[in-house]
């Protein structure tokens, strides 16, 4: 009897710590001002003192959520960032995605690892195409989206306009959660729709023509627009609308606050043979990103892991079920980007760091001993090829060990020629190639440059092995292997490509290729 009531009061305290996580990414067009609100975030939560400021100069500039040298020379992100941070009750893991296109991979990962999204949108220009983007991802994985219009203190288009877009450019209900008073120079907070209160940073008369506007805009609110549903939301079919700035820190205490109250708990999982449920008391875990060199006087690699279910505890071992081997979690860590703490304990919907020397890879999964893989997390065929130059011949071997580790940490994907030619590597844009050349030089001391290759696409090819293997010897030139030893073909052209597969019916061509998964 004493045992049913322990374990019910362990189930029962396992199921409220995780009812109160919020995982979440934050994502927008490039400028929107992502960056800056994750910032903002992050001092409203409590979590850091001064915010870095994008467009700041000098030390102020030095963001937290962007650790990295690139980053921090041109303003912009281009790894993702996690931070944990408590607020309002709950335990927030907060995913700073990039918003450059040239990172969508990093950013389709990351979005495998949230229960929400916080989508940024530029009360100027409203909805971009890189906006559009992330928002199809987000809808394919029914991610439900908070969105925040930000820059409502520069001069901006009309509310109502803007909910407009959103409503017709995404298919997305809107259901207004703030109102903004005043504009442009003249605005000085919100107005919470739910419990009818005002935020703002001066007091107002009822007569003041900001206060005026307001109750007009709210009577039309009222009439025209959609009250906020949580089922909807859940669902991903509505999305409640807040407006701010960022910049003055106006409207990021009710978005946070919103997070706390409504924002969803950490979601089911799916696997290949099963979906697991947040509140399942066996853990699991899914990586979903590799970062090395974090702190580069270590040579540290960090895997970074969402809990799926049940809870960590620092010390267990666990199934790494790829390789079928244990795998003992000596160190886990929680991030504040550049900061991190030992994770004695955490539960489903946390995100930890867990220390590797590249056993871990992205997509892999962990377990108290079942067999599961989860699914979703996806390599896409490259859109850039080039083969790596390098400068010091000397430096042959050490180049080797550098762009593997940083192939599996997902910077760029790396094919190796069947015919013994040097490495090529493949980018979505070309910015990626920027950072490889800069994180190889400065992290490795080794200095690459690129040329260009007869190629233009890159297919994983299977089929029955007979047939696989004769097709590779008649190809050996435009063949190559992936980093994890799978064929890959490389054509010249479009035109080629079909050809080809015209030409081999019995293989196929994949232009996605699943993480952790035999392709075919």
């Amino acid at each position: 009897m004493d045992k049913t009531v322990t374990a019910t009061t362990a189930d029962t305290a396992l199921t409220a710590e995780i009812t109160r996580r919020r995982t979440f990414a934050i994502i927008s067009h490039p400028d929107a001002g992502k960056t800056t609100l994750t910032e903002r975030i992050l001092r409203a939560g409590g979590a850091i003192q001064m915010a870095g400021n994008v467009r700041a100069k000098g030390e102020r500039r030095r963001t937290r959520s962007d650790w990295m040298g690139i980053e921090r020379d041109r303003g912009i992100s281009v790894v993702t960032s996690v931070m944990t941070f408590e607020y309002g009750g709950c335990i927030f893991n907060l995913l700073d995605t990039p918003g450059h296109e040239d990172f969508s991979e990093d950013t389709y990962r990351t979005l495998t690892a949230v229960d929400a999204a916080v989508m940024v949108i530029d009360a100027a220009k409203g909805i971009e195409a890189r906006t559009r983007k992330l928002f199809e991802i987000c809808r394919l994985r029914d991610i439900p989206i908070v969105t925040f219009i930000n820059k409502m203190d520069r001069e901006a288009q009309d509310p109502f306009a803007l909910l407009d877009e959103i409503s017709s450019s995404l298919a997305l209900d809107v259901s207004p959660a703030t109102w903004p008073v005043g504009r442009a120079a003249k605005f000085v907070g919100t107005y919470d729709i739910r419990s009818r209160e005002l935020h703002v940073s001066e007091p107002l008369d009822q007569s003041d023509p900001r206060m005026v506007q307001l109750g007009e805009e709210l009577e039309l609110v009222e009439a025209a627009l959609p009250e906020f549903d949580l089922e909807s939301f859940n669902a991903g079919h509505l999305t409640p609308v807040f407006f701010g700035s960022a910049m003055k820190e106006i409207g990021v205490t009710d978005l946070l606050d919103a997070l706390a109250s409504f924002g969803p708990p950490p979601r089911d999982q799916a696997t290949e043979t099963r979906n697991v449920r947040a509140d399942e008391p066996a853990l699991t875990a899914l990586v979903f990103k590799i970062q090395a060199n974090m702190d580069p006087n270590h040579r540290d690699r960090m895997a970074f892991a969402r809990i799926c279910s049940g809870k960590l505890q620092r010390g267990m071992r666990l199934k790494h079920v790829r390789i079928g081997k244990q795998f003992a979690l000596h160190t886990p860590q929680f991030f504040f980007a550049r900061d991190r703490q030992l994770a004695e304990e955490a539960f489903a919907g946390d995100v930890v760091g867990i220390p590797n020397h590249g056993t871990l890879r992205i997509g892999d999964t962990l377990t108290e001993g079942e067999d599961l893989r989860f699914t979703g997390v996806p390599y896409f065929a490259p859109e850039i090829l080039r083969r790596v130059r390098l400068d010091d011949a000397m430096k042959a071997k050490k180049l080797r060990q550098a762009l593997t580790e940083l192939a599996e940490e997902g910077v760029v994907q790396l094919f190796r020629p069947q015919d013994g030619a040097p490495p090529i590597v493949g980018v979505v844009g070309t910015l990626q190639l920027d950072v490889l050349q800069s994180r190889l030089k400065g992290e490795y001391g080794v200095a690459i440059g690129f040329e260009s290759t007869p190629y233009n696409l890159a297919r994983w090819v299977t089929g029955p092995r007979d047939r696989l293997e004769t097709f590779c010897m008649a190809n050996r030139t435009a063949m190559a292997d992936d980093i994890d030893g799978d064929p890959v073909f490389l054509a010249s052209s479009a035109f080629m490509m079909k050809r080809t597969a015209e030409g081999n019916p019995e293989l196929t061509f994949h232009d996605i290729k699943q993480i952790g998964q035999e392709i075919g």
